[in-house]
């Protein structure tokens, strides 16, 4: 959702259960006149629909979530959901009344997303609930759910991502939507084919914590295809790819991209269904103060982007000073630029259109809204307060022509959700506009290689006015030397020696856009396709020719010898070589696949196949290397840390006693073991010692999978836990959108 502040607005009663508190006392703290007054002023829902609109505010917000991951992975659990765990549900009675079962939400495609609302006292007491409620906390853990808002999963499916489109994601963290769109990038994924699409997702957030969430939160679907950078969105540096120019010389250019998704800092008022605290401190000034902040990230995403390539923005707020004003403002400045008419998408969800009035307002009592500027400006209120309004707050002259209609607002009783808004721009490939944007990337280029530490929040919007008008496009700036340095210093490094030779001057450049301090992560080096330690590693996992074994990189600190590789397609590697690391703050690029594994005494340390790294890896693997196995041997696998390989059953044990010491993968093929039916193979990375095998995925995956294959957690740890995790609430395990989000005031700093 549009991200809003952790510490901002919340109750302090918010750790509350539904079941703790009586309606009529929420009924009373669900107050606030202001909120009334400034609402009811917009018309934004006819008068006979306001008190259906103010009693859905009232009520507690339904947990619902999406199957997630791969698309073979997805409807496999989600069949599991439909067939298995639905039909238990259907007919519970809990305290004398009947409890629904989930339903899936009729919009979302192909049914991947559900909604329930149950009190959580059911969650914790009735056992199918409490066995239903333990199969998505594990399946939440590992990543095969996402606890998420149905509102909030409306931006990336109108961006329309194809496995080829370059994607920026603006501000990323904590990485819902981010995981929607590598689900877009991946769509043409199977066990067979490959894993490495050709496109990419930036996934930034401008918060250095954050980034890190949203790394955790992207692993779910892990993607050669992701970079992750710690930057303000307003005025994300240039990225520079090399190119050719008309006469057929090379050249370096800057990167646009096809697709880019703008979920903006927010009021966050949509989110007053489970925020209750915004019925106190909800005020006109929090999306008056984040309008500008609004219109720079927008415009900043127009500059970056491909002709015909499409933005998705979106806020989790109601106020059409954060919406409506701020896609008007930004389409005015940028006239190639038009709303896309997606009435005929996701036809079964409930929407209204945007609006072209509304009445904005500096008076914090909301005792007086104004239609235009220049009211406001001749009323009797502070010069101050007037000073911290612009003209761009209210609606523009001929709004109408800018069809701010096809925008789409979602309000909570239409479905049963949170508050919503959304709009789709296109840009045209007109030859004029093409010029003005040229104009508009040249100076925002100059601007970033000349001055970084100026790249704050607070920087001067760009507008049309201020630039010098041309009538043909301008070359793209010459590569600098900085870019320069990085290109040679990233050639290949030898995983032996350093591994960490710097992509850039080791002398940390002190950031002022964020209050992290100086950036601080180690840079991405390639390895040499000719590395023994790499040849050794793929000769013993049997990996063919076809793998890219020029695209490995480490990521180490200074003299440390390689723990992990990571592996990245080429327009990830093409944008590290050519660019400062620093300069883009680069956080994360590409995805881990083998990591090394301490051998024994006496013994040389290996490189094993990563569990999240096997989806990447598989398609290059020889099919004969590949061990099969049953069920017996995975129950096995799954009860035991480190089971003996004679305690497995023929033919399983031979074949393994055959093998050699180190990393292996079994295939547990689909069909009827006995009572358990596997719908689809089941691949998963084994280590052999000289007698034992180990299962090389974590606990709680471990857990999840036992789930999903015997219907209970069988793992000793998982035991354990499950009793503790059956006591958390789902929206406990992996919190929304808007709770991660760090405070508002923290960001425009």
């Amino acid at each position: 959702m549009g991200k809003r502040g952790r510490g901002k607005g919340r109750h302090n009663n918010s750790r509350k259960t539904q079941d703790d508190r009586t309606d009529l006392l929420e009924k009373i703290d669900m107050q606030n006149e202001r909120l009334f007054a400034y609402y009811k002023a917009q018309n934004i829902v006819p008068e006979e629909e306001w008190d259906q609109f103010v009693d859905t505010l009232r009520q507690h917000l339904p947990t619902t979530f999406r199957v997630a991951g791969s698309r073979q992975t997805a409807q496999t659990l989600n069949s599991t959901i439909k067939d298995v765990h639905v039909p238990s549900l259907s007919n519970v009675v809990f305290e004398g009344q009947k409890i629904p079962p989930p339903v899936q939400i009729p919009w979302y495609p192909d049914g991947l997303a559900w909604h329930f609302n149950v009190p959580k006292k059911v969650l914790r007491k009735s056992p199918e609930f409490k066995k239903f409620h333990s199969f998505l906390v594990f399946e939440t853990e590992v990543g095969n759910v996402s606890r998420q808002e149905a509102v909030s999963m409306l931006p990336p499916l109108f961006l329309e991502v194809e496995p080829h489109h370059r994607v920026m994601d603006m501000c990323a963290a904590p990485g819902s939507k981010t995981a929607q769109i590598l689900e877009a990038l991946h769509a043409q994924d199977t066990i067979t084919s490959t894993s490495i699409p050709s496109g990419l997702l930036i996934a930034n957030d401008s918060d250095n914590k954050r980034t890190h969430l949203l790394i955790h939160q992207s692993a779910r679907l892990p993607s050669p295809a992701l970079m992750v950078t710690n930057l303000d969105a307003s005025n994300y540096p240039s990225i520079k790819i090399p190119g050719t120019s008309r006469n057929g010389t090379s050249r370096m250019e800057t990167l646009q991209f096809d697709r880019i998704l703008c979920d903006v800092p927010c009021s966050g008022d949509g989110t007053i269904r489970k925020n209750m605290g915004i019925w106190k401190s909800w005020l006109p000034m929090d999306g008056n103060g984040l309008h500008a902040l609004q219109v720079r990230i927008l415009q900043r995403a127009m500059n970056i982007l491909k002709d015909n390539g499409r933005i998705v923005y979106s806020t989790c707020s109601l106020n059409p000073v954060e919406n409506e004003a701020v896609i008007a403002e930004a389409l005015l400045a940028n006239p190639a630029f038009e709303l896309v008419d997606v009435s005929d998408k996701l036809p079964e969800l409930i929407r209204r259109p945007g609006l072209h009035t509304w009445r904005a307002t500096g008076d914090r009592t909301v005792a007086t809204t104004f239609a235009t500027y220049e009211e406001f400006m001749a009323s009797s209120l502070d010069d101050i307060v007037k000073s911290k309004m612009t003209e761009g707050h209210w609606p523009p002259k001929d709004a109408e022509k800018l069809n701010l209609d096809r925008c789409l607002r979602i309000y909570p009783h239409l479905q049963d959700t949170g508050g919503f808004f959304v709009a789709v721009l296109q840009k045209s490939a007109k030859p004029a506009s093409a010029s003005t944007n040229q104009t508009l990337e040249r100076k925002r280029d100059a601007e970033s290689l000349n001055d970084n530490d100026n790249n704050g929040p607070e920087s001067k919007r760009l507008r049309l006015s201020e630039l010098p008008s041309e009538d043909t496009p301008t070359p793209v700036d010459p590569v600098t030397s900085e870019v320069t340095k990085s290109s040679e210093a990233s050639q290949a490094a030898p995983i032996a020696e350093t591994t960490a030779q710097k992509t850039q001057p080791e002398k940390k450049v002190k950031d002022k856009s964020s209050g992290n301090g100086g950036f601080k992560e180690n840079p991405y080096t390639f390895v040499s396709p000719d590395d023994p330690t790499l040849r050794s590693c793929i000769e013993r996992l049997h990996i063919n020719d076809d793998f890219p074994s020029s695209n490995v990189l480490v990521r180490n600190p200074e003299g440390d010898a390689a723990r992990s590789l990571y592996l990245a397609n080429d327009i990830v590697k093409t944008i590290i070589k050519h660019n400062d690391y620093e300069r883009l703050r680069l956080t994360a690029a590409g995805t881990k696949v083998f990591a090394k594994q301490e051998a024994g005494k006496g013994t040389e340390a290996q490189f094993r196949v990563l569990g999240e790294g096997l989806p990447v890896v598989l398609p290059f693997v020889d099919p004969a290397s590949i061990i099969t196995g049953d069920v017996a041997s995975l129950k096995t696998l799954v009860q035991t840390y480190y089971p003996l390989c004679s305690a497995f059953e023929e033919p399983f044990r031979s074949i393994v006693e055959a093998r050699p010491t180190g990393s292996h993968i079994v295939r547990f093929p689909l069909g009827t073991h006995g009572e358990i039916s596997l719908s689809h193979d089941i691949l998963l990375p084994i280590w052999k010692s000289n007698v034992s095998l180990t299962l090389m995925i974590d606990k709680k995956a471990k857990s999840a999978l036992s789930l999903r294959v015997f219907g209970a957690d069988i793992t000793t740890v998982g035991k354990e836990g499950q009793a503790d995790a059956s006591q958390k609430p789902v929206d406990e395990v992996v919190p929304m959108d808007q709770d991660i989000a760090d405070d508002i005031k923290n960001y425009c700093k």
